[in-house]
C-alpha cells in the first residue's frame, strides 16, 4: 500500500513529514511543526508505546521508569515547553518558584492548559543518588564528609587525596580514553575505586577502550574540587527553593520536576495533543527501507504489524530518531560501502529492567534508624554483582506505586542483545536478580510480593566501535536535503531528554527559517551553552 499526501492529508494540507520513532524527540518535532508550520506530521512507532526510552510502564498498577528520567534543563525553552504540557502541582507546604528570564513564575499558575487535570501535573522532587559500596553507603558525587572517611578509612582517603594532588600537578596530556578522563579530573585511586568498574559494567568493555568523549557529553565539568565546592555551599546557602540551578553542573542538581505517573505521563498527553491537532500516529510499524534519489529522501517503506501487511509514505520531510545502523542499512540505493562498514560497526548497549515489589527493603537510613532509604536511584559498585543500578520508584513519586506500603524498585542490568544475560529465560533472570541483591544486602528473599522483567534495544549508543568515524556518516546524511537526524539515537548521541526534544526544535527551526545546514543541530550539547547564547 502506498500512501501520498493527497491519499492521506487532502487537498488543503500540501505538505508533511514523515516522523520515524514517538520519543521526546520525535514527538517534539510533530508538536512543533503543527504549532508553527503549516506541515503535517506522520509518525510511525515501531512499538506499541509512546515515548520511547521515556516511556512508562504499567504494571498491576506499578509503574516502571525506563533508567529514570529527570524533568530538569539549562533550556528555558524546553522548561517552558514541559509546563505548557504539565503544570507544576501546587502547594501549601513551601512556596517553590522557578526563577528564570529574569522573571519568576509560581507554582500551578496560569502555565496549565485547558485539559489540565489534577493527575496532570509535574511534581517537585528532591535528588538523592548514593553509591553502594563495600555494603555501605557513599554520596553521590563523593564528598569530604565524615561518613565517607569513616567507611573508606583513613589510609584509603590519604591514598586518594596524594592521588588526586598527582593528576592535578601532572595531568595527562593528550586524553584518548574515558580513562584518561577519569583520571585528570579525580586521580588514579578515586577513579579505581568509584568510576571504573560501575563505567565498565555499563558499557562492557574496559574504559581504556572508551573514547574520552562520553565523558566530556556526560560530566565533563565535574570534578572534585567542583563537588566539595557544592557541598560547602549548600552547608552554607542552607535550602534552595528554586530549581532553576543553571550555575549547578547536572550532575549536582538537587530538585527536579518528574511527572506525577511517570515520564510516561508527558509524553502521551502530548501524543493525545498531535492527534487532536490533525497530526497521525501510527504504532507497531518498522522500518523497512528508506528510498532516496537526487539528494533527498522519497518515501519510507514499513511492515505494519498490525495488519501485516507493507505500506509505502511519501513525505516532503524526513526525521528520524531511529537508530543510525539502521536507518543506513535500510538505504536504497545502498549507501556508499565505507559508510555501510562504519555503520554496521557502531555499537549500542541495551537494557534490562526488573520490577520488583517487596514488602520492605533490608537496608534502611544509616542517619534515621529504621526509616526507608530516599534514594532515587543507587550506583551498585559492588564487584561480586552484575547489576548496575538501582531505581526506587516510591522515591521518584509515591504515585508509581499501587500500594504505599510496599516497596517498588527496578533493577537495572546493561548487557548487549544476544549475549549472556540477555539470553537468559524471563524467570530464570527475576530469580538471577533478586539472588543478586540478598547477597548485597539490600532485600530478603521473603519480602518479594511479584516481578516482571523488560528489556530494552539499543539505550544506549557506545562511543566505541567505530564511532571514531562518525563523521564521514554525519557528512553522509546531511547530504539529504530533507533528511533531519534529532535524538539520541537518531544522531548516535549520548543526549538526554531535553537535548533531544531541542534537536527537534531547531530542525523545525530550520525548516521556517530555510535553512540548509544541519550544523546547528549537531552542535547541541549536553550542557547546552551554545543554544543560550545564541
Amino acid at each position: 500500500m502506498s500512501h501520498t499526501s493527497n491519499e492521506v492529508l487532502g487537498s488543503q494540507c500540501p505538505k508533511r513529514a514523515l516522523i520515524i520513532g514517538a520519543g521526546p524527540a520525535g514527538l517534539t518535532a510533530a508538536y512543533e511543526l503543527l504549532k508553527r508550520t503549516g506541515i503535517q506530521p506522520i509518525i510511525l512507532e515501531k512499538s506499541q508505546y509512546t515515548g520511547g526510552i521515556s516511556k512508562t510502564v504499567n504494571y498491576k498498577g506499578n509503574r516502571i521508569d525506563i533508567g529514570g528520567h529527570r524533568f530538569f534543563s539549562k533550556s528555558d525553552r524546553v522548561m517552558d515547553w514541559w509546563m505548557n504540557i504539565m503544570p507544576i502541582e501546587g502547594t501549601d507546604e513551601e512556596q517553590l518558584t522557578i526563577s528564570y528570564q529574569n522573571k519568576s513564575r509560581p507554582i500551578g499558575c496560569d502555565a496549565c492548559n485547558s485539559e489540565a487535570t489534577r493527575d496532570n501535573v509535574m511534581l517537585v522532587r528532591s535528588r538523592l543518588s548514593r553509591i553502594y559500596y563495600m555494603k555501605k553507603f557513599f554520596d553521590y558525587p563523593i564528598a569530604l564528609s565524615a561518613s565517607t572517611m569513616k567507611n573508606l578509612g583513613i589510609a584509603k582517603m590519604f591514598k586518594i587525596g596524594v592521588s588526586y594532588i598527582g593528576a592535578q600537578l601532572k595531568p595527562i596530556k593528550h586524553e584518548r580514553s574515558l580513562e584518561d578522563f577519569f583520571i585528570n579530573r579525580f586521580g588514579m585511586e578515586l577513579y579505581e575505586t568509584f568510576f571504573k568498574d560501575y563505567t565498565e559494567k555499563v558499557w562492557g568493555v574496559p574504559c581504556n577502550k572508551i573514547s574520552p568523549e562520553w565523558g566530556k557529553q556526560r560530566i565533563k565539568k565535574l570534578s572534585v574540587s567542583k563537588a566539595l565546592l557544592h557541598s560547602l555551599k549548600k552547608k552554607a546557602m542552607g535550602k534552595d527553593n528554586s530549581i532553576a540551578q543553571k550555575d549547578t553542573d547536572t550532575s549536582l542538581i538537587e530538585r527536579f520536576l518528574y511527572p506525577k505517573f511517570g515520564p510516561g505521563q508527558l509524553w502521551e498527553l502530548v501524543a493525545k495533543e498531535i492527534q487532536q491537532m490533525g497530526g497521525i500516529i501510527h504504532h507497531n510499524c518498522a522500518v523497512e527501507k528508506i528510498e532516496h534519489s537526487n539528494n533527498n529522501i522519497a518515501a519510507v517503506h514499513i511492515f505494519n504489524k498490525e495488519t501485516g501487511k507493507s505500506e509505502r509514505y511519501e513525505a516532503d520531510y524526513f526525521f528520524s530518531t531511529m537508530p543510525v545502523k539502521e536507518l543506513i542499512g535500510g538505504m536504497c540505493p545502498a549507501a556508499p560501502p565505507n559508510i555501510k562498514t562504519i555503520a554496521d560497526g557502531l555499537v549500542y548497549r541495551d537494557f534490562m529492567t526488573v520490577g520488583l515489589l517487596l514488602k520492605r527493603l533490608a537496608v534502611t537510613d544509616e542517619k534515621e534508624a529504621n526509616q526507608r532509604i530516599k534514594d532515587n536511584w543507587i550506583y551498585i559498585q559492588e564487584s561480586e554483582v552484575k547489576i548496575g543500578r538501582l531505581q526506587i520508584f516510591n522515591n521518584w513519586s509515591p504515585y508509581m506505586v499501587k500500594d504505599a506500603e510496599n516497596v517498588w524498585i527496578g533493577l537495572e542490568y546493561f548487557c548487549f542483545k544476544d549475549h549472556g544475560l540477555w539470553n537468559m529465560p524471563d524467570q530464570e533472570f527475576i530469580d538471577f536478580a533478586i539472588d543478586e541483591l540478598v547477597r548485597i544486602k539490600i532485600i530478603d528473599k521473603e519480602d518479594v510480593l511479584d516481578s516482571t522483567l523488560l528489556r530494552e534495544e539499543k539505550t544506549y549508543p557506545a562511543y566505541f566501535g567505530t564511532y571514531d568515524q562518525f563523521d564521514q556518516i554525519k557528512e553522509y546524511v546531511n547530504g539529504f536535503k530533507n533528511l533531519f537526524l534529532i535524538g539520541r539515537n537518531g544522531m548516535h548521541k549520548y543526549n538526554n531528554s531535553d537535548h533531544s526534544m531541542l534537536t527537534a526544535m531547531t530542525a523545525v527551526d530550520n525548516i521556517i527559517a530555510g535553512v540548509e545546514s544541519k550544523e546547528n543541530i549537531w552542535d547541541i550539547n549536553t550542557e547546552q551553552e551554545y543554544h543560550e547564547k545564541k
